[in-house]
């Protein structure tokens, strides 16, 4: 009996042990992370508030200098060798084109991929294979995919060109709708080299969203009648859309952050147009912000700071758009 009692004693300081471990690690990653965010802020802060207009409206609650607080020009003006008139507007802009562009290629063709795994393919080996292969994917390099988007969709193989070596030219070039093949360093390569990046991530999201739901949902839909597909589009996925988009968002995270494949397809750090069509030319944010942290100047390095704020705050008003979609597909459906 005694012996009994010594090993859950042991047990019970085991476990307490274990759980203060835990606690320490994640409380010294959360300290780690607000350190960098504070640092990041106080650094930033000078070039992105007007400090004059901060004073007035929380100091003396003058509200009317509410729309004084951001410097505008900040956001508005292009890159310049001078900080005080260095700007995000191109790659702001170039960072939300390409972003958007990824989603609007890597959803479908993910969740389709995850729906027909999941409800439809039968267990072969083949199938086996398929999704091994996409466990793997999610672990490659993503530089890796930058080279294949340089060979596939920026270059296209060489298979297309005119007889001069110049692109071939679909459509009015001043026009947002004209193509061009091959795609070259254009917002249209960019985002479907971030759709490679992010498919894996997408496809294991959902198809884990997809085996959460409950089979008896299933077999009573399928036990009134319904068919394959209709228990699919009417109760398993709306059941799952939740988790299915919870991991779109982390796909959006990661494309919004990703610098090396863009690097590869040859993307310009400067550029003076923000895209007006998806044969733009383009920058992102990842670039500038390398560009003027690498840069000796203090005033750069601020910069630097205020263009990860700028970041931050654009993949967070992303994934707020993300999460009301979800929840307004969630009710819906």
């Amino acid at each position: 009996m005694s012996g009994t009692l010594r090993n859950q004693a042991v047990r019970t300081l085991q476990n307490r042990a274990f759980l203060a471990l835990c606690l320490v690690c994640t409380s010294l990653s959360v300290l780690l992370v607000a350190v960098l965010l504070v640092t990041i802020v106080t650094q930033g802060s000078a070039r992105l508030f007007n400090q004059a207009a901060v004073d007035a409206v929380f100091s003396h609650g003058e509200l009317g200098h509410i729309p004084e607080l951001i410097r505008w020009s900040v956001l508005t003006n292009f890159a310049s060798r001078r900080p005080d008139d260095a700007g995000l507007c191109a790659p702001l802009l170039g960072s939300v084109w390409v972003c958007l562009t990824c989603m609007v290629f890597a959803l479908p063709l993910g969740v389709g991929t995850a729906v027909y795994l999941e409800e439809f393919a039968t267990r072969t080996r083949f199938s086996r294979f398929v999704e091994l292969n996409v466990r793997n994917l999610a672990g490659v390099p993503s530089i890796v995919y930058g080279i294949i988007g340089l060979t596939a969709f920026s270059r296209m193989f060489g298979l297309f060109g005119n007889p001069d070596g110049t692109p071939i030219q679909i459509g009015d070039p001043d026009s947002a709708l004209s193509l061009r093949l091959p795609f070259g360093p254009s917002v249209l390569a960019g985002g479907l080299t971030l759709m490679l990046v992010v498919l894996p991530i997408i496809i294991i999201a959902s198809q884990e969203a997809l085996r959460a739901v409950p089979k008896s949902l299933r077999q009573a839909s399928e036990a009134l009648g319904a068919t394959r597909w209709q228990t699919t589009r009417l109760v398993t996925i709306p059941a799952a859309v939740s988790s299915i988009l919870t991991g779109a968002i982390l796909a959006l995270s990661r494309a919004i952050g990703e610098a090396a494949p863009l690097l590869v397809l040859g993307i310009p750090v400067f550029i003076a147009n923000t895209p007006s069509g998806p044969m733009s030319n383009f920058t992102v944010l990842p670039f500038q912000i390398f560009n003027w942290a690498s840069r000796p100047q203090v005033a750069f390095q601020e910069l630097a700071a205020t263009a990860i704020i700028v970041l931050l705050a654009v993949l967070l008003t992303l994934n707020a758009l993300v999460i009301y979609l979800r929840h307004r597909l969630h009710h819906a459906l």
